[in-house]
């Protein structure tokens, strides 16, 4: 029986690094598209969110599946209940690459705005946490998930950045630029949120290899 759970454990382990795998990619093809101005790339990451959420649906299933069957104890109970917040944040990660999606198929017959340069830097920001939170996970890693939470302020100053150029210097000197750079303004956001979720999954891997809940209370990482 235990050799069972501990099977079903390895699958459950490896449908979550599947999800982690496909909300990067829907991270990276969003900008890819943005940057492309490629209408049917962007279209690729909203159809391909049904598998997804499919994925997502099936994952809670097993873990909640898995609770009832086994009643596990201490650590197995642990990586089980943060896999299904994981799950649900990472779920909601490539929502937010469908967003930017969106908000790429409202620009693509627009003349562009300005170079993009901040907004892919804080993509890249978004795609090594989604990868590093997982790898944490993976690794059980403490300090690898530290490193993600410590990152998320540098997304939070990069969409400031983004933020003050777009108002500032286009929206307030010209208004008729501002359904382009709203839109922008709006990616900029949607990544910086995709930065808060990954966020949660460092302080959910924390918990689950510590016990020790540091939400809200970044002290608690020394």
């Amino acid at each position: 029986m235990e050799r069972h759970f501990d099977e079903e454990l390895e699958t459950l382990y490896k449908d979550i690094l599947k999800m982690g795998v496909m909300a990067q990619e829907a991270i990276f093809k969003s900008i890819e598209a943005l940057k492309n101005r490629d209408k049917h790339g962007a279209q690729e990451v909203i159809n391909t969110d049904s598998k997804i959420d499919n994925l997502e649906l099936l994952i809670d299933e097993k873990c909640i599946d898995l609770i009832a069957r086994h009643q596990p104890m201490a650590k197995d109970l642990r990586f089980i209940t943060t896999g299904m917040k994981i799950n649900a944040e990472l779920e909601r990660i490539a929502d937010l690459a469908v967003d930017i999606s969106q908000r790429v198929l409202e620009l693509v017959d627009k003349p562009i705005l300005k170079p993009l340069i901040d907004i892919p830097k804080l993509s890249v920001i978004a795609q090594n946490m989604v990868h590093d939170a997982i790898d944490a996970f993976v690794k059980k890693d403490v300090d690898l998930a530290k490193k993600v939470v410590l990152s998320d302020s540098e997304a939070d100053k990069l969409r400031d950045l983004v933020q003050d150029e777009l108002i500032n210097d286009y929206m307030a000197k010209d208004p008729s630029t501002a359904p382009r750079a709203v839109a922008l303004l709006l990616i900029a956001r949607h990544l910086e949120r995709i930065c808060d979720h990954t966020t949660n999954i460092a302080e959910d891997v924390i918990y689950m290899v510590q016990g020790k809940v540091i939400k809200h209370h970044l002290e608690k990482l020394d």
